[in-house]
């Protein structure tokens, strides 16, 4: 009796594993292979540094609503030697640089273009304006986020206000 109890577990896991290679060999494995990948590729379109351009123009219109179709953020309609322009800047441009781009500014725009959905937008990588110059996207197109920062000038300007106004007070 005692022998009969230990082969029964035996058995029974035998016959599970036994059960659990036929049901893996029975399934059909649908591998496929992997589909080609482009550098950049992520979420949004797929930016190619190999073919990166300089557009000088003037921009026509600052188009903040979103467009079906078109990536999500700021795009600017920018009128080059080649007629007007698609470029897509992004979401994270800082305040002070979304409110100082405008019909009629004067712009120069590194990037590249890419066909989304038959259109041409040119993914901008860099905007050059005022004497400005504004990095919207990494050098492998990935966006970045604008970080607001106050100037060393406005902190020193606070500091010398702070400490006047304790030397007044004494």
């Amino acid at each position: 009796m005692r022998r009969n109890r230990s082969t029964k577990p035996t058995q029974l896991i035998a016959g599970l594993l036994a059960g659990l290679l036929l049901a893996i060999l029975a399934v059909p494995l649908g591998a496929q292979p992997a589909p080609e990948t482009r550098t950049g590729h992520g979420f949004g379109p797929v930016y190619d540094a190999a073919h990166e351009t300089t557009l000088n123009g003037t921009i026509q219109e600052v188009v903040t609503k979103r467009v079906a179709g078109s990536p999500v953020g700021m795009h600017l309609l920018v009128a080059g030697p080649e007629g007007v322009v698609d470029a897509h800047v992004g979401p994270y441009l800082t305040k002070d640089t979304q409110e100082a781009l405008h019909a009629g500014l004067p712009v120069q725009i590194v990037g590249a273009v890419e066909q989304l959905q038959g259109k041409s937008i040119l993914l901008a990588r860099q905007l050059i304006f005022g004497g400005r110059t504004v990095t919207v996207r990494s050098e492998n197109g990935f966006l970045m986020r604008a970080h607001a920062s106050r100037s060393a000038h406005s902190r020193s300007d606070h500091k010398n206000a702070t400490t006047t106004q304790k030397g007044e007070s004494l």
